[in-house]
């Protein structure tokens, strides 16, 4: 690993250590490959800076290696947060170990904290998709139907977090404004316009179908009650979400938050100010809301990509 006739103190340390994770640990070949090629950069970095004891490396050590993973050298392309943190797993346990065995008297890793990986882009329905799980709410028929089929609605249609949906009252609806108010995370309010097509399911369950669930109970004024006339969970909502997308054949990962990603995401695709989105979602920065406008930047490449004459010159 470096110019000398022998290994240096770093290196045999490290050596002990991977042997440790064999002969201890029992690692599998690909996991040991890993560590063995995260420790040798490691231990190749460290010796360019002329450090060759593990007494010798330092936290800013450790943090100029993590800044080098993530800009890359001339042997090396920059690797991406996920992979980075992956490496610095590999020198933290290291140091961990050296303390431990008597190696080293300090851990000069253990402050530098592995880079956070990118926010996961929300995944959005195509439209198609959620016009089918809508169509499959409740079993059809039922008085259940009914209530499933204006909470799904409300949920797509207002960009609702599942806690704000289970949480309106009856008096929280405005159908002369044609809005809802929606508390959301501190208590804080705002007031969301409902579209026709949820207006229509509301207004069927609560002629048809919400008096029905109402009489088991006991007068509460939630809008969207159980069966015994109790307000609706937030995890039943999430199952009456599970099984209409079951029923409508949809193998794509599907929760309540999907339904509020999707709700953004068509909104910007339809051209809505992120600004606008923004308000509607609750966001107390638009920078939150940004995040959707990635995932429209995609679709109008691909659009780009497979209309544009010179795209792909």
């Amino acid at each position: 690993m470096n110019g000398s006739t022998g290994p240096s103190p770093l290196q045999r340390a490290v050596r002990t250590y991977l042997d440790h994770l064999v002969v201890e640990r029992g690692l599998a070949d690909n996991t040991l490959k890993s560590y063995r090629r995260d420790l040798r950069r490691y231990v190749g970095f460290l010796a360019g800076a002329g450090v060759e004891s593990v007494d010798a490396i330092t936290e800013a050590s450790v943090g100029g290696f993590l800044m080098a993973l993530r800009e890359g050298d001339a042997d090396h392309p920059p690797l991406s947060a996920g992979s980075a943190a992956r490496t610095v797993v590999a020198v933290r346990g290291f140091h961990k170990f050296a303390v431990r065995e008597g190696l080293a008297v300090n851990d000069p890793a253990a402050a530098v904290r592995p880079p956070a990986p990118a926010k996961r882009l929300p995944k959005a329905l195509p439209l198609s998709d959620i016009e089918r799980i809508l169509d499959a709410a409740g079993a059809p028929g039922t008085t259940l139907a009914l209530r499933d089929r204006a909470l799904l609605e409300v949920l797509y249609g207002t960009g609702a977090r599942i806690s704000e949906a289970v949480g309106l009252d009856l008096d929280d609806l405005d159908p002369e404004q044609g809005t809802v108010l929606l508390r959301g995370k501190g208590s804080k309010e705002r007031m969301v316009p409902v579209g026709s097509y949820a207006r229509e399911a509301v207004d069927a369950y609560l002629v048809r179908g919400r008096p029905e669930l109402a009489a088991t109970g006991s007068g509460l004024p939630a809008l969207f009650l159980n069966a015994r006339g109790g307000r609706l969970s937030r995890q039943s909502a999430w199952t009456v979400l599970a099984k209409a997308a079951e029923r409508a054949g949809v193998t794509a990962e599907v929760s309540p938050h999907t339904l509020r990603h999707s709700f953004a995401t068509h909104l910007l695709d339809g051209g809505a100010d992120v600004r606008v989105v923004q308000e509607l979602l609750g966001h107390a920065s638009v920078t939150t809301t940004q995040v959707y406008t990635l995932v429209t930047v995609d679709s109008l490449r691909e659009v780009y990509a497979t209309a544009h004459p010179r795209a792909l010159a």
